[in-house]
């Protein structure tokens, strides 16, 4: 059995280590040139850009990385009020793309998508609280990779099982599995993805046609998806306690 004393000189070693942690980040020593960092907040457990406008609109802009286009509520396209749209990251850089008007049910003024970021990357830093549009693609050096064809998907271990999950930073929620026949309901699940065991965990089942993972366990990693090159990179965060 371990002393008192030895867990705590174990716990003192962890506190000492982790802040290097950040040097220490997959794509930290990469040059920045070109990545533009965009802040963002969780709020329902949803991503919401604060510095990014559309057409230099402040909304409420929040990230749908499985959506294949692009979002916006009739009430703020009406409120910009344009035949042409682009995402302002900055002064310098912006991003045109065109959107679907569809009502987002109060949820936010506008879902960015894949065809936003065209061929190229972003990486979720959920401690930092920064996505960052990396315009050479992702730097995936000590992730573990997935490649996908249409839209961005893992693989996750669910009671022994492996399954292919669709990644859905719309998805507030651990894991939804297709329902089939049976009722909606939420479950329990061993998880397990990419050598992390999230041990038993509670998940939904409901009307989905593709099991997805949402942000309750994509927040503990440090998240890439490369859209030109269609992987998905992800490497367990330990800074994020679990």
């Amino acid at each position: 059995m371990v002393s008192k004393s030895v867990r705590l000189a174990i716990t003192a070693l962890i506190l000492v280590l982790l802040p290097a942690c950040g040097s220490i980040l997959p794509w930290r020593d990469e040059e920045p040139a070109n990545e533009v960092n965009l802040a963002f907040t969780l709020e329902n457990n949803l991503l919401f850009l604060t510095t990014a406008t559309i057409n230099n609109a402040p909304g409420r802009i929040f990230f749908g990385s499985a959506y294949p286009r692009t979002m916006i509520d009739p009430a703020f396209a009406d409120r910009v009020r344009s035949s042409r749209y682009a995402l302002h990251l900055n002064q310098r850089d912006t991003l045109p793309f065109t959107p679907l008007i569809i009502g987002l049910g109060g949820i936010g003024d506008a879902a960015l998508g894949a065809d936003v970021w065209g061929s190229h990357a972003v990486t979720i830093d959920y401690r930092s609280g920064l996505l960052t549009y990396q315009k050479d693609g992702m730097h995936p050096d000590y992730m573990t990779l997935f490649r996908f064809e249409n839209v961005p998907r893992i693989i996750a271990e669910v009671n022994g099982r492996q399954l292919p999950v669709i990644v859905d930073t719309a998805l507030p929620d651990t894991i939804v599995l297709p329902r089939g026949d049976a009722a909606a309901a939420r479950r329990k699940a061993r998880v397990a993805i990419a050598g992390t065991d999230f041990g038993v965990i509670d998940i939904a089942f409901a009307d989905v046609t593709d099991a997805r993972v949402g942000n309750r366990l994509l927040s503990k990693f440090l998240l890439s998806i490369d859209y030109g090159r269609r992987q998905v990179g992800i490497w367990r965060d330990p800074r994020i306690p679990m």
